[in-house]
């Protein structure tokens, strides 16, 4: 399974999940290889992407990048779906000659153009359920909160037009409740919500779901990989399949 690889490199969790997917994939727990990473951002732009740059080169990665923030700025600001389709074509023409039967989104950051999706096949992670919040995975944990939901999680999914509402691959749940959440929910609860994100139980609470969440989206990025390059999942296949034990048991594993 050749595998094309797409993040901007925002963040501390775009370089661990490419360190630990390169680890699977060269230990052979995943069967397949990364042909190339693409990145949207160049050297110079920011601290984090210049890190994630140089950990593809220490990782021996073949890097691709076109700067979109350097890519047409007055078109962006003009007509920023014309924009899109014209650089997502430049980036067809750079990748093309790399082969790639599945294209990650890791951190990528930019909305892919139609034209672009009919071309590749691509999976993105998204830090909810597949009945659960659209958005980044703030705007999803401040929903949660809001709603006062029992329970969350996160999937992977076919990227379509449908912005994180695609054909769901995989998926795993956590519960909400339990000795740790509840204290925090009972204090909220008293305030009816009111001011959320002001408050500190709910800040607590915030990074309590994001600290849960986070630890087990690696693991189910790497097990849903293994399972398509083993023929158990399928592209196009019309169901989802819930990873839930066996993210945990990776957990486990791995101390």
């Amino acid at each position: 399974m050749l595998l094309g690889w797409f993040s901007s490199g925002r963040d501390e969790a775009a370089r661990v999940l490419l360190k630990e997917t390169v680890k699977a994939l060269r230990e052979g727990f995943i069967k397949g290889e990364i042909s190339f990473v693409f990145v949207n951002r160049d050297f110079g732009e920011s601290e984090e992407s210049d890190r994630f740059l140089k950990l593809c080169e220490e990782l021996s990665l073949k890097v691709l990048s076109l700067s979109s923030k350097a890519f047409l700025p007055e078109e962006r600001l003009k007509d920023k779906e014309k924009w899109r389709s014209l650089y997502h074509e430049e980036v067809r023409r750079l990748i093309e000659a790399f082969p790639m039967e599945i294209g990650v989104l890791a951190g990528y950051m930019l909305i892919v153009s139609p034209s672009f999706l009919t071309r590749f096949p691509l999976i993105n992670l998204h830090p909810a359920l597949p009945w659960g919040p659209t958005g980044t995975w703030q705007e999803v944990i401040w929903e949660l909160i809001h709603n006062g939901e029992k329970e969350t999680g996160a999937m992977i999914h076919r990227v379509t037009e449908e912005l994180d509402r695609g054909p769901v691959l995989s998926f795993f749940r956590i519960s909400l409740r339990g000795p740790r959440f509840d204290p925090l929910w009972e204090e909220l609860e008293k305030g009816r919500f009111e001011g959320l994100k002001e408050k500190k139980e709910a800040q607590l609470l915030f990074r309590l779901i994001r600290e849960e969440e986070e630890k087990r989206e690696i693991p189910l990025l790497i097990l849903t990989l293994k399972a398509l390059s083993e023929g158990r999942i399928g592209l196009e296949s019309d169901q989802a399949v819930d990873l839930t034990q066996e993210v945990e048991a990776y957990l486990r594993r791995r101390g």
